[in-house]
């Protein structure tokens, strides 16, 4: 009764192929958008960007574009950290290059470096799989932040060895530097954000898409009916490290602004954003959202229960937080290996029928 398809028929096969066929998901697409846009900018503070928006944002970009490799294409990564990182450093040295083109650019050239940078990375994908694939991508993570840490033309021979984003404005706002607004900040994420999200729902429901999924499935039998493995395995590579690539420059020049790459972007970044698209549901852009938002959620309704409420030591909620989110894994890979896509497919379902019996 809350969730009718009925009576919504489309006369056209373009209206059918839409991203949201059913009227009852673009209307709420667009609600969304409208209270994202013009709702949320004038009601955040500091402490909601920093804590929950910003993280939410750029994690949801590194989930959709890990998703496209390992749920869509079903080539396990273990390197998103270290892919975060070349976008980071890449989005620095063109900042620091080129300061008079707008960070708009740089944040989408980052994502282009950090392509190739996957590509390469990618190529043994054409040999190995499953396992060894997953040993390869994490020796490209540490590899890659070895390569930052050891070579100072990546940091511009600092002697701290750390890199800091200059200030850098959007039609005179300034969204990098010391003198950033939140909503400016949240914004910028967001536009990104929206963006990525509608290509990689298209690109998933496309030709390209349905050969992704065909290597995933049985790469044997793609190939037998024309998939050439290849191109495919590598156009995944290569969309994923873009995604991966700009979220990482976002993460270093809105989120943190200065940066050492052995802490921020080590290997439990990239075991976190595979925890949010196993969580949220394997090859589902809505999944690689939920995930991300329960993992932003989860220590912040930690802290607020455990340490403002009953007092808890924080090293204790911290402790807690990795139990509470081993045990979901677990129990994800074994009663809903779909994750929390697939457990909002359901509810859908039942409001389909609902008050009516099944």
């Amino acid at each position: 009764m809350f969730y009718r398809e009925a009576g919504d028929f489309k006369t056209t096969y373009s209206a059918d192929n839409q991203t949201f066929p059913i009227k009852i998901d673009r209307v709420g697409y667009y609600v969304a958008l409208v209270v994202a846009f013009l709702i949320i900018p004038f009601m955040i503070n500091d402490y909601w960007a920093n804590a929950i928006l910003l993280p939410f944002l750029i994690y949801s970009i590194a989930a959709i574009g890990l998703n496209i490799l390992v749920g869509y294409c079903g080539q396990v990564s273990l390197g998103t950290g270290g892919f975060m990182a070349v976008g980071a450093y890449a989005c620095y040295k063109l900042m620091t290059a080129f300061p008079e083109v707008n960070i708009f650019f740089h944040v989408i050239l980052s994502g282009g470096v950090t392509a190739l940078v996957c590509i390469l990375f990618g190529l043994p994908s054409l040999r190995i799989k499953g396992f060894y694939l997953a040993v390869a991508t994490l020796a490209a993570q540490f590899f890659l932040v070895w390569l930052f840490n050891r070579v100072p033309w990546f940091y511009n021979y600092s002697a701290s060895g750390q890199i800091n984003a200059p200030e850098r404005t959007v039609f005179g706002v300034p969204v990098t530097g010391p003198n950033t607004e939140a909503w400016a900040t949240y914004l910028f994420c967001l536009v990104f954000l929206v963006i990525c999200a509608l290509v990689a729902r298209n690109l998933t429901r496309g030709m390209a898409g349905r050969k992704w999924m065909a290597i995933r499935d049985m790469d044997i039998a793609a190939e037998i009916i024309g998939v050439n493995p290849l191109k495919a395995k590598l156009t995944a590579f290569g969309v994923s490290g873009f995604f991966i690539g700009i979220s990482g420059a976002l993460f270093f020049a809105l989120y943190l602004g200065a940066v050492e790459v052995g802490e921020a972007f080590g290997i439990n970044k990239s075991f976190l954003v595979l925890f949010m698209i196993i969580i949220g549901g394997l090859g589902s852009i809505f999944g690689s959202f939920a995930g991300a938002a329960f993992l932003v959620l989860l220590p912040v309704v930690l802290k607020v229960v455990g340490v403002d409420m009953f007092g808890w030591p924080t090293d204790i909620v911290a402790h807690l937080q990795l139990v509470i989110v081993g045990g979901l894994i677990v129990m994800f890979l074994i009663l809903e290996p779909h994750g929390l896509a697939q457990l909002w497919r359901v509810a859908k379902q039942k409001l389909r029928l609902w008050p009516f019996p099944h």
